[in-house]
């Protein structure tokens, strides 16, 4: 009997136990609610984002297509950890199979990590249309663009396939329960019974690599571009540049933050109360948040829907 404890314990065949947000709450149905409506917005605003900027041909641009690709990794991110979570509040079960585990921590850090490289690319984007306006056609063509893409989402997958074995074939000895709604690396981590410090060096390595080159590209791109903006004569233009930027900006804060809570602060740091607070918010709010940030500040995307719902009004009209 106890030789077939160990080998579970050690061989990660046994489900985990996710204790998590629910089990915190006070009120889980309400919680439960709020969370499947936030899923539903998430949803809805980035997939009436994509297929604005695909239908409209005054949107095919750089710029746009970034926002694509950002809004899907948004659809993908938040569809890797809620439904499950809502389903097993709903089904009354917790468990979640090592494979399940694995498959979702691979998932989001890919996603997460091309999203982290994706923002970089943006930033780089809005310097070449604000500080190099007459050379942006050559420097953003389409096959730059598309490589910029194709970077991002080949280097957020290399995050998810060196951390996710690592962390899956760690001994587990203690109790299987995961006080996290999902397969996150930490959580995860915590229920090993080995001495992981040198684990968690090389991933606070990886992170620190991860966050430094798009940082770097991010911080430059907006110095450079609130020089050329400083240097503006045209009010017009400014209140343009600076609208544009701020929305990429706010967007930058809330993921960055949070990712640098999450793997590169000491331990000392973190609760689970905390860490769960802080992944919703990435998980979850981030992706309900973009599409609102890219379209109600966003002149271009409120004009297409306008005339997206217009169109719309005629046809129905017409019908009738």
């Amino acid at each position: 009997m106890e030789n077939n404890t160990w080998v579970n314990n050690h061989t990660g065949r046994s489900d985990f136990d996710l204790v998590g947000l629910f089990s915190q709450s006070k009120h889980p149905a309400l919680l439960c609610v709020v969370i499947l409506v936030d899923f539903l917005m998430a949803l809805s605003g980035n997939i009436i984002l994509i297929l604005l900027i695909y239908f409209d041909a005054h949107l095919h641009n750089p710029m746009y297509f970034f926002i694509t690709q950002l809004s899907l990794m948004d659809v993908m991110y938040i569809s890797v950890t809620v439904p499950k979570m809502l389903m097993d509040q709903v089904m009354g079960v917790n468990k979640i199979s090592a494979p399940e585990c694995g498959m979702q921590m691979f998932l989001y850090l890919t996603l997460g990590g091309s999203e982290f490289f994706l923002l970089a690319a943006m930033a780089y984007d809005r310097y070449v249309a604000i500080c190099h306006p007459l050379r942006y056609p050559i420097l953003m063509n389409n096959r730059v663009c598309l490589l910029l893409v194709s970077s991002s989402w080949f280097l957020g997958s290399v995050d998810g396939f060196m951390i996710t074995p690592i962390t899956m074939t760690l001994p587990v000895c203690r109790s299987r329960e995961i006080y996290h709604f999902f397969c996150e690396v930490p959580a995860v981590m915590k229920l090993s019974c080995s001495d992981t410090s040198l684990y968690e060096t090389f991933m606070y390595l990886c992170c620190v690599i991860s966050l430094l080159f798009p940082v770097t590209v991010i911080s430059s791109s907006y110095s450079f571009i609130l020089f050329t903006i400083h240097r503006m004569k045209s009010a017009e233009g400014r209140k343009k540049a600076f609208a544009t930027c701020s929305s990429h900006m706010t967007v930058v804060v809330l993921f960055y933050g949070a990712a640098v809570y999450t793997y590169m602060l000491p331990n000392t740091y973190h609760t689970p109360e905390k860490d769960m607070i802080v992944s919703v918010f990435y998980t979850i709010l981030t992706p309900v948040l973009n599409p609102l940030i890219y379209s109600l500040r966003n002149k271009d995307v409120t004009r297409a829907l306008k005339k997206m719902l217009n169109v719309k009004s005629v046809s129905q009209e017409s019908i009738k």
